[in-house]
């Protein structure tokens, strides 16, 4: 717990104190975030030149708190437990956040280049997910873990991913092998990644939601790594989680959330920096990681219950015009629908941070339910 502890310490002070750096730097670089002032969006006024591409700052930071929260392991009772050194699930969740941002910064630098809010292609941006999603998915699924007891006997093989689809845990009936499992999380990735992406419109929406959803993944990994099959302290037939490295995903989780909660200090309304495509794509990718390492697939969305809500307004609006030519929604995604409605940036963003918070109690609740009821 110390190590997670300290993780999110560093991730939310980096964070914090970084992203006034970020605001001076990109303002001096004209990195600023272009505008369209033709939809008569309330929130769209005095926006323009805001700094974008902010996301740099949180990933950069989570990325520096899993290194302060590693060196904090060293000095753990269990530290053989926790696997010290770095493992193949904390490359394949960072990996998924950098360089699903990395997607996104160059869309974000098209943007600011060309002074147009049109920045990468759709096809660019898809293909971008989807060369990510299977990279990553095929190193999740093909590196096993070697983790052994002081006999050198195997205490744990499991792979960062799994060949079965999964609820609160793997399914057995529901087996779709190493390919079909890549191509899950391929659409696991492109899934999240836009709907982070599409939530981000208002100040700070996107980020609170997304602060709930790593710290729920932060308390499901830690429970799992308290409740772990590998762990040689754990009574025999005890009821455990089949997962890899479950110390790994909560640090990760909880420095992802603690360097969001510091950037929201200055992303709230109104907003300083945005956190740009840069930051909701990588959002997106950890969170598609942390729903794929955690065996929660088909967990994630319920926990991720508003960026469901959001993507699937967008789906709408779009079948609806292409077929009948109407339009359900004043515009999507539906923040903006109930901007034109006459609420105000800041009463949606707290009524969707509800139906975030919502979503997330469901799935915590769902998640220990089943273990309580395996244990009774």
């Amino acid at each position: 717990m110390r190590a997670v502890i300290v993780a999110i310490g560093v991730a939310f002070l980096v964070s914090l104190l970084g992203t006034p750096i970020a605001i001076k730097v990109f303002a001096r670089l004209k990195a600023g975030q272009p505008i369209r002032s033709n939809l008569g969006l309330a929130s769209n006024e005095g926006k323009k030149g805001t700094p974008t591409m902010g996301g740099v700052v949180f990933i950069l930071a989570t990325v520096i708190a899993y290194v302060a929260g590693h060196l904090a392991l060293t000095t753990l009772p269990d530290a053989q437990i926790a696997q010290v050194e770095p493992t193949i699930t904390a490359l394949v969740l960072l990996g998924l956040m950098v360089f699903s941002g990395a997607v996104g910064f160059i869309d974000d630098f098209l943007k600011v280049r060309k002074r147009h809010s049109g920045g990468l292609n759709k096809r660019g941006k898809l293909a971008g997910q989807i060369l990510v999603g299977a990279i990553f998915g095929v190193v999740a699924l093909y590196f096993p873990s070697s983790m052994t007891d002081a006999s050198g006997a195997a205490t744990n093989t499991e792979t960062v991913g799994s060949t079965t689809l999964s609820f609160i845990r793997d399914i057995p009936f529901l087996e779709i092998g190493k390919i079909g499992s890549v191509i899950v999380i391929i659409m696991v990735v492109m899934a999240a990644t836009n709907g982070v992406n599409l939530t981000d419109g208002l100040d700070g929406l996107a980020t609170g939601a997304s602060v709930m959803v790593l710290a729920a993944y932060a308390l499901i990994a830690f429970w799992q790594y308290r409740h772990w099959c590998a762990d040689p302290n754990y009574p025999a037939g005890e009821y455990c989680y089949t997962v890899r490295d479950p110390l790994e995903i909560a640090l990760i989780a909880g420095a992802a959330a603690g360097a969001c909660v510091g950037f929201l200090w200055w992303n709230t309304s109104p907003a300083r920096i945005f956190m740009g495509d840069t930051g909701a794509l990588g959002l997106g990718g950890l969170i598609a990681g942390m729903a794929m390492s955690t065996r929660t697939i088909l967990l994630l969305p319920i926990l991720g219950g508003l960026f469901v809500i959001i993507t699937m307004s967008v789906v709408i609006q779009i079948i609806s015009f292409r077929t009948t030519g109407k339009r359900v929604f004043r515009m999507s995604p539906l923040q903006h629908h109930f901007e034109l409605a006459g609420w105000s940036e800041v009463n949606i963003v707290v009524r969707f941070w509800i139906i975030a918070g919502i979503g997330v109690a469901i799935a915590l609740g769902l998640f220990y339910s089943e273990f309580l009821a395996a244990v009774t």
